[in-house]
């Protein structure tokens, strides 16, 4: 029976679901005519806000640029090379594959979300390379639904926001944190470490159940890794390009810099820090700048969806949280609606299901953060229930709904060399599924 549904599944997404692309376009209509009817502005109003918000996510998308290009470098080391490669003989049948690759990409994404998107990736091709009859486009999708617990993990933006308190999160939440919130109230709770649990759980076996009858196995040439290549040293410039000591001199001189920040900030990460960690560890493990740029070149192909993208959906943002004259905005108004139907008891639930919906809209966790926090912590507070409770529904429905939003897997279809049509019908069902758990969770354990 899941198997037939699945087959279904992915049939009408394969026919019905445009490209990324597209996709962020036809959102920019659906946004643009859902803002004029709801408040009321005038077209001329509604491109201002578009082209305004146009390009305010240009340091995010250089950021999520580097987090691809630095994270699938460093996936592309040597040593990690082999290291996947000898996971990746463990299973020995297709669906020993697919839970493998189901919990890498959990443990990834938990560790950290743009670690987990690559080092998923390269390990399905690395099992489709070794496990005979896999249904490559599901063993993709396995390594994406990891993704689904990224914001109740260790680079969760929203609790790392609540974390780090002061003015800007007080704004962010409608004035509601005065104070910061540490990581055990929002990420070490019994509530977020169960629903992590019944996903890890869960999802590996969900994934295996809809294996298809008939597989699509990945191309071989697709999946074929260059044969690292001796480069020259002839001359002084290319014996300094190939430089073992000069690698080794600038990783050293990036560990002073780490000692000295974690010293003073504790395990504070942040985007930025994680970008370099990837980036001097990826030097470290290619050995010389030369190899390393070799393999940062080979990841550039991945990061086009983002560089053309990000705007689009920054247009999206800015049309999203545009206000009329008496403070009306598409955002406000989907909330609204949902605060409206709430109790103490189904507000949880609600707040984590308006996420959801505003997420296909603003696929951002700090976007979200940004439209939601200043109206759902308020109203939450209004109900009784506390900000670390309703802050985590709006996390953890940012994440859900990325199963059917194609953005984020954009890095992750990159490296393996898919299409979001390929992977969305199998990503659908695993919404259904992890959309029940989590609501459940929450209504029952908030």
């Amino acid at each position: 029976m899941l198997t037939r549904i699945t087959e279904l599944s992915v049939k009408l997404v394969q026919r019905y679901l445009p490209s990324p692309f597209v996709f962020a376009l036809l959102l920019s209509f659906i946004v643009l005519v859902a803002s004029m009817l709801g408040t009321g502005q005038s077209l001329p109003q509604m491109a201002k806000h578009w082209g305004t918000g146009f390009w305010n996510l240009l340091m995010f998308a250089m950021q999520m640029a580097l987090i691809l290009v630095t994270g699938h470098a460093l996936a592309r080391a040597p040593l990690v090379n082999r290291l996947l490669d000898r996971l990746a003989r463990i299973p020995t049948t297709p669906g020993q594959a697919i839970v493998t690759v189901t919990l890498v990409g959990l443990a990834g994404a938990w560790l950290n979300w743009g670690f987990g998107l690559v080092i998923g990736a390269v390990f399905a091709r690395a099992l489709a390379r070794q496990v005979k009859g896999v249904d490559y486009p599901l063993l993709v999708a396995s390594a994406y639904s990891g993704f689904l617990i990224w914001h109740g993990g260790l680079s969760g933006s929203i609790p790392l926001s609540l974390a780090t308190g002061g003015a800007d999160t007080e704004r962010m939440s409608g004035g509601v944190v005065t104070a910061a919130i540490g990581v055990g109230q929002t990420l070490f709770t019994p509530l977020n470490l169960t629903l992590i649990a019944l996903l890890v759980i869960g999802l590996p076996l969900l994934n295996r159940a809809m294996q298809p009858k008939l597989p699509k196995v990945a191309d071989p040439a697709l999946l074929h890794e260059p044969e690292p290549q001796s480069l020259p040293r002839e001359t002084p410039a290319q014996r300094i390009d190939d430089s073992r000591l000069l690698g080794l001199a600038t990783v050293a001189l990036a560990a002073v810099f780490f000692i000295g920040y974690f010293a003073a900030n504790g395990f504070a990460l942040s985007l930025n820090i994680v970008i370099a960690l990837f980036l001097f560890a990826g030097l470290l493990l290619h050995g010389t700048p030369e190899r390393y740029m070799n393999a940062v070149q080979d990841s550039i192909g991945g990061i086009s969806g983002i560089v053309i993208q990000f705007p689009f959906y920054a247009g999206i943002m800015g049309m999203m949280v545009g206000a009329n004259a008496e403070g009306a905005s598409l955002g406000k108004q989907i909330t609204d609606a949902f605060v409206a139907w709430s109790s103490a008891d189904t507000f949880p639930v609600l707040a984590f299901l308006s996420a959801g919906l505003v997420n296909v809209f603003v696929p951002s966790g700090g976007g979200q953060w940004a439209v939601q926090g200043p109206i759902m912590l308020p109203a939450g507070q209004a109900l009784g229930v506390a900000p670390e409770v309703t802050a985590m529904a709006i996390a953890w429905g940012d994440a859900w709904t990325n199963m059917i939003q194609p953005f984020w897997a954009l890095p992750l279809l990159g490296i393996a060399g898919l299409g979001a049509r390929d992977i969305m019908g199998y990503c659908l069902l695993m919404l259904l599924y992890s959309g029940i758990v989590i609501s459940a969770g929450f209504y029952l354990l908030a």
